[in-house]
Parts: structure tokens; C-alpha cells; sequence
């Protein structure tokens, strides 16, 4: 059960360092605190994982993926729509917080409870079924063995498709 788990993403870090796979910043949205509250909010890093997907595989911990921003100076310019703005806003907040430009960043991640899912519990994305570790890869599908998905999410990250 959660051992099955534990033990398929322990052969995925392996598989990852071995391969020397490069890693993407995890960030935290910081949010100054003054009188006046003229400092803008920042991202300060808060680690680093692979990226398998719906997975960011740390060191340690499993995180489920949220949203991610390439960090970037918008500069001045005109916005077709609110929602371009706040997207460039993020990216300079990244860039304040001290990621280069350019640079992935994932936001909103959550520690995955790998001992819940012992216990029969769903942890973000992983749950079991039929007391085999599965993962639901969208919202909107059905749960797959988590030993397959991480299969062929390393087979995507190590070795990709030409032109990807």
C-alpha cells in the first residue's frame, strides 16, 4: 500500500539523479508586511523537485503540482486583458523574490500525506484502488496505477520525443 508507494517514488528519485534530471524551483507568494502596505508581495524559493506531471518529486517530500510561472521583469507595455496583467505581475514578483528570468517556479504545491494514503485515505492526486497506489493525471479522469504513470512520465523527462 504505502509502502508500494513509497518504494515506486524512491526508484523514481533514483532514476532522476542517475539521469541527472534537472529540477524546478518550488516558490512561496510572501507578502511584506508595512503600514502602508506599498511593498509589493514577493516569491521567495522554497525548495526544488523533479516534475512528473500532477507530482513534484523532492527529496523528501511529494508535492501535487499547483500553478507555475516563468519568472520575468513584464517591463512597461500595454495588457490585452486583466488576466495577462496579473499573469506578468506574478512573473515580476518571481523575479523580486530572487528567480532568474526565465526561470519555472511552481506555486501552490501541497505536501502529498503519504501515510494517509496508508490508511485507505486519497492524498491530493494518489489514492488506492485495490490496494495499489493509482493517480488521477486531470481533474477530469479516472485513477491509473501510479506505477505506470511514473513509467512513463520518466520515460517523457529522460528521454523526450524529438521536437518536444
Amino acid at each position: 500500500m504505502v509502502d508500494d508507494a513509497e518504494t515506486l517514488l524512491d526508484a523514481a528519485r533514483a532514476r532522476l539523479r542517475a539521469a541527472g534530471a534537472p529540477r524546478e524551483r518550488l516558490g512561496e507568494v510572501v507578502r511584506p508586511r508595512v503600514l502602508a502596505g506599498l511593498r509589493s508581495p514577493k516569491i521567495v524559493p522554497r525548495g526544488d523537485a523533479w516534475r512528473l506531471g500532477v507530482l513534484l518529486i523532492g527529496e523528501r517530500d511529494v508535492y501535487a503540482a499547483g500553478n507555475v510561472v516563468r519568472a520575468g521583469d513584464p517591463g512597461r507595455r500595454g495588457f490585452a486583458s486583466d488576466a495577462a496583467r496579473a499573469r506578468a505581475e506574478v512573473a515580476a514578483a518571481a523575479t523580486r523574490g530572487g528567480f532568474a528570468d526565465g526561470e519555472t517556479v511552481h506555486l501552490d504545491w501541497r505536501v502529498l500525506d503519504l501515510s494517509a494514503l496508508g490508511r485507505g485515505e486519497p492524498t491530493g492526486p494518489l489514492a488506492l484502488v485495490a490496494s495499489a497506489p493509482s493517480i488521477r493525471w486531470s481533474p477530469a479522469a479516472g485513477l491509473v496505477p501510479l506505477a505506470g504513470y511514473l513509467d512513463e512520465r520518466l520515460a517523457l523527462l529522460l528521454d523526450p520525443p524529438p521536437g518536444a
